[in-house]
């Protein structure tokens, strides 16, 4: 008993006797899964595809980021998915975005994962534009009155999905806009535009940037807005990436000759920010380590503060800064979160406009 006493002094005497220093994280020789809950051609695709391989570089040991397409459910079949079988070992990572938060925020029943539980590594704030086909007879958002009341249709992934924002856009433009349903991604939509099924369409500004892009110059798209960003007084603002173009508010205003107003509006522009501002985020499981998560966070840091990287970035991704660490941190809290009135008013218009049930 007393040489047991003894050890037991020694142990707590001595630093690092009575228990090991935590192993730093090394991913050598392992291949990181990056479940992307959307099919390819999108703007989470191409967001991902950017920046697989510098995450992987910044990460010790070197491992190779796989993405994993995951599509169903407006994003919440990817994201149940990694919340019930991903191991917080570093080997799974998700990728959401406005399409996974917006359910998250109505109290979507198909969802079965919480936020809260995850452990946020990088933010990717970005934008989004909305344009037609030319056999509508625009030329560019100077014709913007000819639109008032002209029938749309618009292929979608679900009402509440990132989609509810052009949906309840063109609502309160006085648009007639018959959903198609059921795309898999924003890329699926984009596709069903270039086909001709479909006569209006929106991009967040990666996959704009990368496929539509050309389509406007061969006189086959036709931009009339974007979303616009929030900004710390809660207006809406140009998009730094497309300034020529006019946000929603001055579209709606440029057709109607006064500014948008009312708990419409105000709906809007919440989930404009909680959907655009944060738009894109990467996630590790529940239950991570302390040291997996900071070698994520000090390779995320690493990445976007690399020489060359805000140039890059902005020819794929926008004119948009990423965020890590504790902007991160705060930029999750607004994206999961709206006011309970807002809540209540965007989900009783989708049940009586779309027989949305929750």
């Amino acid at each position: 008993m007393k040489r047991l006493f003894s050890l037991v002094l020694l142990a707590l005497a001595v630093p690092g006797l009575a228990s090991a220093p935590a192993r730093a994280a090394d991913f050598a020789g392992k291949n990181v899964e990056w479940i992307i809950p959307f099919g390819p051609g999108g703007g989470s695709a191409a967001w991902a595809q950017f920046l697989a391989p510098q995450l992987g570089q910044a990460l010790p040991g070197k491992p190779n980021v796989v993405i994993k397409y995951v599509p169903g459910g407006g994003s919440t079949k990817g994201a149940n998915l990694f919340a019930a079988r991903a191991k917080p070992d570093g080997l799974t990572i998700l990728g959401t975005s406005g399409s996974t938060q917006f359910p998250y925020l109505l109290g979507d029943k198909r969802v079965q994962f919480e936020y809260k539980d995850w452990h946020v590594i990088m933010g990717s704030p970005t934008g989004g534009v909305f344009y037609v086909t030319p056999k509508l007879g625009l030329k560019g958002p100077q014709d913007m009155k000819m639109l008032k009341g002209k029938a749309v249709k618009y292929a979608s992934q679900s009402p509440t999905a990132l989609d509810l924002v052009p949906l309840l856009a063109l609502e309160m433009m006085g648009v007639p806009t018959k959903a198609v349903f059921g795309m898999k991604s924003r890329g699926a939509g984009r596709l069903a535009f270039e086909r001709g099924e479909v006569n209006v369409d929106y991009q967040t500004s990666s996959a704009y940037i990368k496929n539509v892009v050309p389509l406007v110059k061969e006189g086959k798209a036709i931009p009339l807005w974007t979303w616009g960003l929030t900004n710390d007084k809660g207006e809406l603002v140009r998009d730094p990436t497309f300034p020529d173009l006019p946000h929603w508010a001055e579209a709606y205003e440029m057709m109607h000759g006064k500014k948008p107003r009312g708990l419409a509006f105000d709906a809007y522009k919440a989930f404009v920010a909680a959907g655009f501002g944060l738009q894109k985020m990467i996630f590790l499981p529940k239950g991570t380590s302390a040291d997996i998560i900071e070698a994520y966070r000090a390779a995320a840091e690493k990445v976007v503060s690399a020489p060359g990287f805000a140039a890059k970035a902005k020819k794929v991704l926008g004119d948009y800064k990423q965020v890590v660490r504790k902007e991160a941190d705060a930029g999750l809290k607004v994206a999961i979160t709206v006011s309970p009135k807002t809540k209540q008013w965007v989900r009783d218009w989708l049940t009586k406009r779309y027989q949305v049930k929750f």
